[in-house]
């Protein structure tokens, strides 16, 4: 180890100093909770923590990462519990722990600089900071030692200390930290000097021209290495083939469709969607289940359905919600955020037919044409231990081998209504069903499962009628369930974040229109639990987390767009004028706090909110949607529910602000373009005047394929309309619901688009057909 002649021995002794001992376990993340025990002495984000790092004068060394990350994991049993490495960071540095899913704005800010000088990202995230929290070195994971041509992280620690002692290498340091932070803000702050007009008219074709130049035509989806989920592109292929765009466009989305609902990364057990797999053909999965993707994914499938008429899809996404109601739902109504990849193995199924393969990749984490980061699998640490559960291995509640599957069947198929004597033909069916084989599609010969093969296929193989076939493999399955219900479960991370509640409010309002009625109430209880826990009425200000009866973290741009628009979603299905309001208490929110009038943007963090090194815009689409598209196209449907033009004047802002980053490279921005197509093109609107919605035009709406869809209902007559003005404070209808009562006693809705409407009707299907007037 390298002496620091600038260290002060007893700082660190010193009991006064935050930074004497590992402060996590004050925390709630369950990420930042998971390195309390190490010998580093990890300090939260906050003002002591900077604090120490000013008044030592040492540099900061902050590590990102969530609770379901792999690497993350890897590198704090490889480095942030060996003691030799703990007392170089407590002793030259002040780390830093920080979990991207509760503060994506820090995340954000270093994720930018190490994609600048790396070309690549991922978790974990490890910057080295000046005190005044500019960087100077940035990677990912690192090795303890020197491997596969990537630094030791043990030695990076003693070098880059000797070089902050030394004042001719510490003034290089320092002038790298100014010009890479001058790279941050170009990148994430910065806008055009002299903004346009907006993409032109054809921003929706061009988009998904891009989309289809980039789709991998052969296995589905995007990119030729690991593949993420896009909902944000398939929704603009739909959207542009309905405009009257190309039949490839359909063709892609039913390609990507198929190949993510037929592979390893649905799970045809369990259901839900995890975060995406690692090889081109869909197979598999890097096994954490995120509740955003299963939010934004149950949406596309829904909305799938109606586009194409396939029933499968609206399966998929019932089965989806079904897993998210189940795994990831708060008993008030919440949702959780995540569930590992990782889970323990019992020892009676730890025995294998060979040994594990080895689970490591040239490079530790990577980007792909999504632009989003990924990681690698790799083989867990032998030492590692879970008590008597064993080791922890990733995908081990998920995957099969054909033994296991004949177990499970025999053991409870009987109470699944499967005869004992047509147990082994059951197993059989669903092994040959989800490619379940002896030699394997993962590690020691087990199986990730995937559709390998049709119902009609199985029935002709078998003898049997497509209905006998369909019986027995669902039983089958759901054996297979029960039997791994009996498997130690991956952890799951039980914060619950507003922004991912308002995606999975939106799924569910979504499923309410085009599965069942039923599902509103989930997005209602969600909504409840949104505005008991995290919002401040009285100030008009969201928190972002909740966890365990304690709420933090100021709301971000993503927080208050997709609540907001969760909330819009749930009065569109509901009719309940609460909702709407509380929508419209969001968006009041995002116009005073994150809408810069002079620059002509949103930003992603509020303007009274703490200072960084950037303020960062989210203008992309990753993981999620992007914020500001998002909000947007949010604020344009929420403008015909207001008496001032202010939300469309922040709306047209952002499409105009931003339009020439949507020409240059529109497969990256997917929402901003959704947001430009509905600004130019107007939204379809219905105002539904009904006490309820009948049921023939719910079956109307749940098949029907409406891009820029805006439904308003309202009460029937104009007497109890003025209780809903009255609730949003209006002293007069808006124009959508203004002289559109119920006629003749019977509800009656009225189409328009671009301020010019069909005559009211009682029939919703000649109404739809107006649009196509």
């Amino acid at each position: 180890m390298t002496d620091d002649p600038g260290a002060d021995p007893a700082t660190p002794a010193d009991s006064a100093s935050p930074t004497a001992r590992n402060r996590l376990d004050e925390e709630e993340s369950p990420y930042l909770r998971q390195h309390a025990d190490n010998p580093v002495n990890w300090q939260p984000w906050d003002e002591a923590a900077l604090a120490a790092a000013a008044e030592r004068d040492k540099p900061i060394f902050l590590s990102i990462g969530y609770a379901a990350c792999h690497w993350c994991h890897v590198m704090e049993e490889e480095s942030f519990e060996d003691e030799g490495i703990a007392e170089l960071l407590n002793e030259h540095f002040v780390p830093i722990k920080v979990d991207r899913e509760e503060r994506p704005d820090i995340d954000s800010i270093y994720m930018s600089i190490c994609q600048q000088v790396s070309g690549r990202g991922g978790w974990p995230l490890n910057a080295w900071l000046t005190p005044d929290g500019d960087p100077f070195y940035v990677g990912t994971y690192f090795p303890p030692e020197p491997k596969r041509g990537a630094p030791g992280f043990r030695q990076l620690l003693e070098d880059i200390s000797e070089s902050w002692s030394d004042p001719e290498q510490r003034a290089e340091m320092e002038d790298r930290a100014r010009q890479w932070t001058e790279a941050i803000a170009d990148d994430l702050e910065t806008t055009p000097d002299q903004p346009g007009d907006g993409p032109g008219e054809d921003v929706l074709d061009t988009t998904a021209s891009a989309a289809l130049r980039g789709a991998d035509r052969q296995f589905g989806g995007w990119g030729k290495g690991q593949k993420f989920p896009q909902p944000g592109r398939l929704r603009v292929l739909m959207r542009a083939h309905a405009a009257g765009g190309r039949e490839a466009y359909r063709e892609v989305v039913e390609e990507t469709l198929d190949a993510m609902g037929d592979g390893g990364l649905y799970d045809h057990v369990g259901g839900g969607f995890h975060r995406y797999t690692t090889d081109r053909e869909w197979v598999v999965p890097h096994f954490e289940k995120m509740l955003y993707d299963n939010a934004e994914l149950a949406r596309v499938f829904l909305t799938g359905y109606q586009f194409t008429g396939r029933e499968r899809y609206r399966e998929t996404a019932r089965e989806t919600l079904e897993f998210v109601e189940r795994e990831l739902t708060h008993p008030d109504g919440g949702f959780y955020s995540t569930l590992d990849a990782e889970s323990a193995v019992r020892s009676e199924a730890a025995d294998r037919d060979g040994e594990p393969g080895e689970r490591g990749a040239s490079d530790v984490s990577a980007s792909n044409a999504s632009g989003e980061q990924g990681e690698p699998r790799a083989e867990r640490p032998a030492s590692e231990s879970e008590g008597e559960e064993g080791e922890r291995e990733e995908g081990a509640f998920y995957v099969w081998t054909p033994d296991r599957v004949d177990d499970a069947v025999a053991e409870y198929g009987p109470e699944h209504g499967i005869p004992g004597e047509q147990a082994s033909l059951a197993a059989e069916i669903f092994r040959e069903r989800y490619g379940v084989t002896a030699s394997g599609n993962f590690e020691g010969g087990e199986t990730v499962l995937t559709r390998s093969a049709s119902v009609a296929s199985l029935a002709d193989d078998y003898g049997l009628s497509p209905e006998d076939t369909e019986d027995l493999l669902d039983a089958a399955t759901a054996a297979v369930f029960a039997a791994r219900e009996e498997r130690p479960r991956p952890p799951r991370d039980e914060k619950v974040l507003a922004g991912w509640n308002g995606l999975m409010i939106s799924a569910f309002a979504e499923a309410a229109q085009v599965d069942s009625e039923e599902w509103a109430e989930r997005a209602v209880d969600a909504l409840a639990f949104a505005r008991d826990h995290l919002w401040d009425a009285e100030s008009g200000r969201l928190s972002r987390r909740f966890k365990d009866g304690n709420v933090d973290i100021r709301g971000y741009l993503e927080d208050y767009a997709f609540l907001a628009r969760g909330a819009f979603d749930t009065y569109e299905a509901t009719g309940e004028v609460e909702h709407l309001a509380f929508a419209l208490d969001l968006a009041r929110t995002i116009e005073a706090e994150f809408w810069d009038e002079s620059e002509e943007t949103l930003y992603f963090t509020p303007q009274s909110g703490e200072s960084l090194v950037a303020r960062p815009q989210e203008l992309a689409d990753q993981s999620t949607p992007s914020s500001a598209g998002v909000a947007a196209e949010l604020l344009l449907a929420l403008d015909h529910f207001v008496d001032h033009d202010r939300f469309e004047t922040v709306a047209s802002g952002v499409v105009a602000t931003h339009g020439g980053r949507v020409e240059s490279n529109p497969q990256q921005h997917p929402s901003l373009a959704l947001a430009a197509d509905t600004y130019r093109s107007g939204a379809h609107e219905l105002t539904l005047a009904a006490d309820s919605m009948p049921d023939s035009w719910r079956e109307t709406l749940a098949d029907t394929y409406v891009p820029r869809r805006l439904l308003a209902p309202r009460p029937p007559t104009d007497d109890a309309l003025d209780g809903w003005l009255d609730a949003l404070e209006l002293a007069d209808a808006p124009p959508i619901w203004a002289s559109r009562a119920a006629r003749d006693g019977e509800p009656t809705v009225y189409a328009c688009r671009s301020r010019t409407c069909s005559p009211p009707t009682h029939d919703l299907g000649e109404a739809l057909d107006w649009f196509e007037n």
